[in-house]
């Protein structure tokens, strides 16, 4: 059968990236307490386009996905870029995996347990001889305005915020360690369940524990920087607001 998209195209024009998004697939991944854990994940894979080409093949990157079947991981990553520059014919492959990553947590008080719901991401790029990946979390947690505590007699205004982090690191660290960092950098953090004696407890250590949306920041990039092993991070923060129509955000990188 005729090959359409191996034909030539008289436009003269590289394509960066083109591939496939938004592909729907089960991977496993580590869970430090449970040894693995399995996620309904949302897959990107791109590759470059040579100007000379029409097309790429796009039923070639669910190959490689089949191919991989419940073998993608973080040790595999590079593996699949190559296999995906080869299959191809590529100069550069990139690849992004978004899952939820459930975590047990336990009531503050009550012991009341329930799954709470992280949004985690692994990137990763092979262009020639260089590689890049890193790996991103998202956070949910709770934040107390420290002036409102300050010109209130009565009270603080607060709000559930998100913070994004994402690092370069050169060995193998646990995604609940990257979520806890960023807990303790809040006003508090958030639960699935929660009783009245739990509700208390979390609201009073929260008032207790102000925090601007660039204290989130600050705090999450001081920790990251204590610890040798993440060579690069970026930490974002958004404060869904609840007395302003708008949200507070706040963005800090390493360099």
């Amino acid at each position: 059968m005729i090959d359409i998209q191996n034909q030539p195209d008289d436009r003269n024009i590289d394509i960066r990236k083109v591939g496939v998004k938004g592909v729907k697939y089960p991977v496993i991944v580590l869970d430090r307490t449970n040894g693995t854990q399995p996620v309904n994940a949302t897959i990107n894979m791109y590759v470059d386009l040579p100007r000379r080409f029409k097309g790429t093949h796009m039923s070639r990157f669910v190959e490689i996905l089949n191919e991989f079947r419940g073998r993608i991981n973080l040790k595999t990553f590079h593996v699949i870029l190559e296999k995906m520059r080869e299959k191809l014919r590529a100069k550069s492959a990139h690849m992004e995996i978004t899952f939820p990553y459930f975590i047990e947590k336990t009531a503050p008080v009550s012991k009341a347990k329930s799954l709470m719901e992280y949004s985690c991401t692994f990137c990763g790029n092979l262009n020639g001889g260089a590689a890049d990946f890193w790996v991103g979390v998202v956070v949910p947690v709770t934040t107390v305005c420290p002036c409102s505590r300050e010109i209130s007699r009565a009270g603080a205004h607060n709000q559930r915020s998100l913070v994004t982090v994402r690092v370069r690191f050169r060995k193998f660290f646990w995604i609940e360690d990257l979520i806890r960092i960023v807990e303790d950098s809040a006003s508090g953090e958030v639960y699935s369940l929660l009783k009245r004696v739990d509700e208390k407890f979390v609201t009073e250590k929260a008032y207790n524990q102000p925090r601007f949306v660039e204290d989130v920041v600050r705090n999450v990039a001081e920790r990251l920087g204590q610890d040798g092993n993440f060579v690069w991070y970026s930490v974002e923060a958004e404060n869904y607001e609840s007395i302003h129509n708008h949200s507070a955000y706040a963005y800090v990188e390493k360099e």
